[in-house]
């Protein structure tokens, strides 16, 4: 284990992909079991409490998401000009996600006086609306450490340096963990708080995160030589191509989660057995998919590392690499999914309510093969989708993404469920359709090798003499053919 974090991994290679990859993927689990645990907390609270956490977190998520995947886009910007050598514009590129996020958190806030009208409009039973207006409030109050997290943690991940990350997202979940328990069910002289605790202890424990990358990078030698606090200037011409190449990846990003908010809104009509059921499945879905979120990561600052140098072949079998690691990742789980289900329901079960959830568990159960049916499409997803975004190719995510959640699942949900009333099952196949179809697009434009020519910044070096090209027979998927050119 020493050698692997010591010795310098060859380009290209799986231990440079993994070196990466691994610390974003438990950093992504972390993030994956916040999730999870805070479901948890509220399911053992009250059914009301779920039905209304997943809505509510949704929403907000959907309106924080345009900013988040902006700002989530300085990681390219960092790996292109980290693998061009300039350290001055990687520190400029950070500060102008910086003041980007204190703009949008801003803009965050003026949704505040519009909840109750919002979920109003949703329809869903009285109870839950008041749950989810509490919910939403305090997450929007928490958008600013939400978006500067992502930001400041691009520093490192740009970089390649993502052990950082995990350690801080680790103490974070553990700092939520314990907050969580305590603010939903009371104690200590803490009144029981409910979903209300469980929206706090969030906000808080991402405050902390903060505070903690700040340290980090006002002490850390390795942030020395960037002179992150000499090169804070705004910066017009980059801030503009910030927003020219990261506003494209937060729309896409709004667009893939609001269209599941739309998806869970639609449920919840139906009722709140099959609201609950719905969000707990995707709770457990998101257990599989926000740590193949850590492999995605590492792809897009792979390639865009390899854009900055000029050798864009190389990052062709980084992303095949990466590709066959989530393909063995998500067939284990679809594995568990279909034939022990009951090993990822036993602990939502364990403190519920007996009678509450006999009453979902068997739609949970169905719920969860449909989980199983497209979770390896989720990881050919994630992994080809920030293959050419780390290019730069984020327009045609965009619009790919846009038109197939609309025509594929939105309309068609809403048709299944609102005018034929053929039920939950067959809405959730509307799901698995667009799931399948967006991952042979990403696969198909992957495979077309535009995004080889794209670049983010300004200064690209031309092509490295002894860049090796690598040929991917698709007859015989064993073969990696290397020529050197």
């Amino acid at each position: 284990m020493k050698g692997f974090l010591t010795t310098p991994p060859k380009p290209g290679s799986s231990s440079e992909l993994l070196r990466i990859a691994v610390p974003l993927v438990i950093s992504s689990g972390t993030l994956s079991l916040m999730q999870v645990l805070d479901r948890m907390f509220l399911m053992w609270y009250s059914t009301d409490a779920l039905a209304a956490a997943m809505p509510s977190g949704l929403l907000h998520w959907s309106l924080m998401s345009i900013a988040i995947g902006t700002a989530g886009y300085v990681n390219t910007f960092v790996a292109q000009y980290e693998g061009a050598g300039r350290p001055d514009r990687v520190a400029g590129a950070m500060w102008q996600g910086i003041y980007f996020c204190i703009f949008a958190a801003a803009i965050m806030l003026l949704f505040l006086p519009c909840t109750e009208g919002i979920f109003r409009l949703v329809g869903h039973e009285k109870a839950v609306q008041d749950l989810e207006c509490t919910y939403f409030r305090i997450l929007c109050v928490g958008t600013a450490p939400f978006l500067l997290s992502a930001v400041l943690s691009c520093f490192y991940s740009g970089r390649g340096r993502t052990m950082t990350i995990m350690w801080v997202n680790l103490a974070a979940t553990v700092i939520n963990a314990a907050l969580n328990y305590w603010l939903v069910f009371g104690g200590w002289g803490v009144p029981a708080m409910g979903i209300a605790g469980a929206g706090w202890a969030t906000v808080i424990a991402s405050c902390l995160g903060v505070a903690a990358f700040i340290v980090l990078l006002l002490r850390s030698e390795d942030a020395r030589p960037y002179h992150l606090l000499k090169n804070y200037q705004f910066d017009r011409e980059m801030f503009v191509r910030l927003l020219r190449y990261g506003l494209p990846s937060g729309v896409h990003f709004f667009v893939d989660v609001a269209c599941f908010s739309a998806f869970i809104l639609l449920v919840g009509a139906i009722g709140k057995e099959q609201l609950a059921a719905t969000n707990l499945a995707f709770n457990v879905n998101s257990l599989l998919f926000l740590p193949m979120l850590g492999f995605g990561t590492a792809v897009m600052t792979l390639v865009g590392k390899r854009i900055g140098e000029g050798r864009p072949q190389m990052a062709v079998r980084t992303t095949w690499i990466a590709f066959g690691f989530t393909t063995v990742y998500m067939s284990v789980w679809a594995v568990i999914l279909i034939f022990a289900p009951g090993i990822v329901l036993a602990p939502y079960a364990a403190r519920s309510n007996p009678a509450e959830f006999a009453a979902i568990q068997p739609t949970i159960v169905v719920l969860l093969q449909f989980v199983a049916a497209y979770t390896l499409f989720d990881g050919m997803n994630i992994v080809f989708a920030s293959a050419i975004r780390g290019a730069g190719d984020t327009r045609f995510c965009l619009i790919f993404t846009f038109f197939s959640s609309l025509l594929l699942m939105v309309i068609p949900a809403y048709l299944v469920l609102r005018v034929y009333d053929l039920g939950l099952y067959a809405a959730w196949t509307c799901v698995m359709i667009y799931i399948v179809f967006l991952s042979f697009g990403f696969l198909l434009r992957f495979l077309t090798g535009q995004w080889k020519s794209m670049s983010v910044i300004n200064e690209t070096p031309a092509v490295s003499a002894d860049e090796p090209r690598w040929e991917w027979d698709l007859s015989d998927p064993e073969s990696i053919s290397v020529a050197v050119k």
